[in-house]
């Protein structure tokens, strides 16, 4: 996972995720949070490509992003506890995995536009 990405909802103006990882090849994806303990409140995970994601062998909850090729939000899962599937989102060219309660806090809804700029 290489970090070092900000994650903000561009129409409401707010940031989801300051301090994000991103994970591209086949071992990392599907690794993705598996055996982490949590994610800070400030931090996420970036999956590319990505139209679904699961939750199985995680210990914690999470809040899910979709994003499409032209960074617009085409779903999201609030809440997502361990053990389950999302559906798949053809539409979605990545994920963002966040801290839960991060979609209520940014606000971000279907539509929105997400941006993903490297840090420094």
């Amino acid at each position: 996972m290489t970090g070092g990405y900000r994650v903000s909802n561009e129409t409401r103006g707010t940031v989801l995720a300051e301090h994000s990882g991103r994970v591209r090849n086949p071992v990392s994806r599907g690794l993705g949070l598996m055996g982490k303990k949590g994610l800070p409140s400030d931090g996420g995970l970036i999956i590319e490509p990505c139209s679904g994601v699961v939750s199985f062998f995680m210990r914690f909850p999470i809040d899910v992003v979709f994003l499409d090729s032209e960074s617009r939000v085409v779903h999201l899962i609030e809440d997502l506890r361990p053990w389950k599937a999302s559906k798949i989102v053809r539409a979605s060219k990545l994920v963002v995995e966040l801290p839960v309660g991060t979609i209520s806090r940014t606000q971000t809804q279907m539509g929105d536009t997400v941006t993903l700029a490297e840090a420094g």
